[in-house]
């Protein structure tokens, strides 16, 4: 069975968080990609920004709903959620935008493993790290639909 090194691209773009929002739909555009691993200083992989990132930027804002009990007012939803959501709305760096923590596979993480990892928790971009935390590679699901020809 094929693994993550096998069907992996070795080439891999790298943004930080200082990156900007525009500069990622760019690389996004020009690069036919969906996703690059977010990098601190030491380019150790620190999270992912995706197209999703980017998508969730246009979204409805949605105020969590509240009970007025004798004039106090009861959250029902997280207003932490709600920050959170505003933030990354708003955001006009990687900072603002990207997912941490990053999920990754290593070399040798088997094809089955890496399209169950990627079905059920609906990613569509994996970094692979070497046992040293390296970047070594990327996976993402063009590499495995790839395989199929």
């Amino acid at each position: 069975m094929k693994q993550a090194q096998d069907i992996m691209t070795s080439t891999v773009i790298t943004v930080r968080t200082d990156t900007p929002v525009r500069e990622i739909a760019q690389i996004f555009t020009e690069n036919n990609i969906s996703g690059v691993p977010v990098v601190d200083d030491q380019d150790k992989v620190i999270g992912i920004v995706t197209e999703s990132d980017l998508i969730f930027q246009n979204k409805r804002l949605s105020v969590p709903p509240v009970i007025t009990i004798l004039d106090s007012f009861f959250f029902l939803d997280s207003p932490e959620k709600m920050e959170r959501e505003l933030k990354k709305i708003a955001g006009a760096t990687v900072g603002d935008i990207f997912s941490s923590p990053v999920i990754s596979i290593s070399p040798d993480t088997p094809l089955d493993e890496i399209a169950t990892l990627m079905t059920e928790k609906k990613i569509h971009t994996l970094p692979v790290l070497s046992e040293s935390g390296r970047m070594v590679g990327i996976v993402g699901k063009r590499d495995i639909i790839r395989t199929v020809l």
